[in-house]
């Protein structure tokens, strides 16, 4: 199957599955059904990356959607800045995340931007964020928070606050899992993938309050990690969705700042990204422009990138976990549309309201990780 992009969605039907199972559902209805998932991203990058963020994201779920129907809905923040382009963009192609609690959507995905005050709290879309943040924990299957959103996120529900590093963690780093979890079933033991920040969380924090660490980077600290709630919370601090330019893009952007004297310090190398001959030639680039900070340098510049080799070698590892996050919607949808059915032939019999509450409570969500912590199966199968 595949993914399909539903634009301005608030001009749309509600989405979902439609009516509510009846006692005469099939078992394959139910789970043609829990095969079509509705995702929405709630994109929050700024103008110059809002398209290639709709882009990542597609891109990732489509290598990941063998066997599901999807339909990804575009959403946005009040309160979020934006410039004449990025404001006519959003009109046209998204849709208010106040909208949401009239449409049915089973998951969402939400990035982050770069703040503008030093304290999350005071961002002026920072009401309308904490409030997704609530509707997401009641009213979801599960939610992907991506990098400065995961930080904003766990400030919101636990008060942990991000700590700024020296130097920006930004490069393609090597991840280690520290635990087995459905999530990251099927990955390699230690993989790649890129982050792009100068903040982090700390892990003994997270860990305090209930956050279950499932990946550390080397020299950049937590990678991704979960909450369990009413919804499954999954945090990344890196981006599994990136394609192979889009660190180059960012550097080639820092270093424009650096020259324009938009910031005091030259931007560090991309770790672990560039090819052994560009980063021969950027290291040569950097002092030159070191000693002669002149914005006409970027011509010389995009010289040097342009001849880069890259390799997207973490694509495999981020349509592995993605691959698992779908299944694992799916396996909720369905435990849901299985107990909606339960209650509907238990009406439908006439029984007594104890045997209707017992089908009922059969749609709650189940614990991501159930199966680990009861010595059981995983809920979903690797993904290999």
């Amino acid at each position: 199957m595949s993914v399909s992009l539903n634009l301005n969605s608030s001009s749309q039907q509600p989405q979902g599955s439609g009516k509510a199972p009846s006692s005469g559902t099939s078992p394959e209805c139910i789970e043609r059904l829990s095969r079509s998932l509705t995702i929405g991203l709630v994109n929050n990058m700024p103008d110059a990356a809002l398209e290639a963020t709709e882009r990542q994201f597609l891109a990732l779920l489509e290598s990941a959607s063998d066997g599901f129907s999807i339909r990804l809905s575009l959403h946005s923040l009040p309160g979020v800045e934006r410039n004449e382009w990025g404001t006519h963009h959003v009109s046209k192609y998204y849709s208010s995340v106040e909208k949401l609690r009239d449409q049915q959507i089973d998951a969402l995905i939400v990035t982050g931007r770069e703040p503008l005050s030093p304290n999350l709290a005071d961002e002026p879309y920072w009401e309308s964020f904490t409030a997704l943040i609530e509707w997401a924990r009641n009213n979801t299957y599960s939610s992907v928070w991506s990098c400065l959103a995961a930080h904003a996120a766990v400030l919101h529900m636990d008060g942990i606050c991000r700590v700024r590093n020296g130097h920006k963690y930004c490069g393609v780093f090597d991840c280690a899992q520290l635990s087995d979890h459905p999530l990251i079933a099927g990955a390699p033991e230690s993989f790649n993938l890129p982050h792009s920040r100068w903040n982090g969380l700390p892990e003994d924090e997270l860990t305090a309050r209930g956050y279950r660490v499932l990946t550390r980077a080397d020299g950049a600290g937590v990678d991704t990690f979960i909450k369990q709630d009413r919804s499954l919370f999954v945090f990344f601090q890196g981006h599994p969705e990136y394609e192979p330019h889009t660190l180059l893009l960012e550097y080639r952007r820092d270093v424009g700042r650096f020259l324009r004297g938009e910031t005091e310090a030259y931007p560090i190398l991309p770790r672990g990204y560039f090819d052994e001959r560009t980063t021969v030639a950027l290291m040569a680039f950097q002092q030159r422009a070191m000693q002669r900070r002149d914005e006409a340098l970027l011509t010389e510049l995009q010289q040097v990138l342009g001849a880069a080799e890259l390799q997207n070698n973490w694509q495999p590892t981020a349509t592995c976990i993605y691959r698992n996050w779908l299944e694992y919607l799916s396996e909720q949808k369905r435990l849901r549309l299985e107990g909606k059915k339960a209650v509907a032939e238990a009406q439908s019999a006439g029984l007594p309201a104890s045997h209707i509450a017992a089908a009922a409570d059969a749609s709650r969500p189940v614990a991501y990780s159930a199966g680990l912590n009861q010595g059981q199966p995983p809920l979903i199968r690797a993904t290999r």
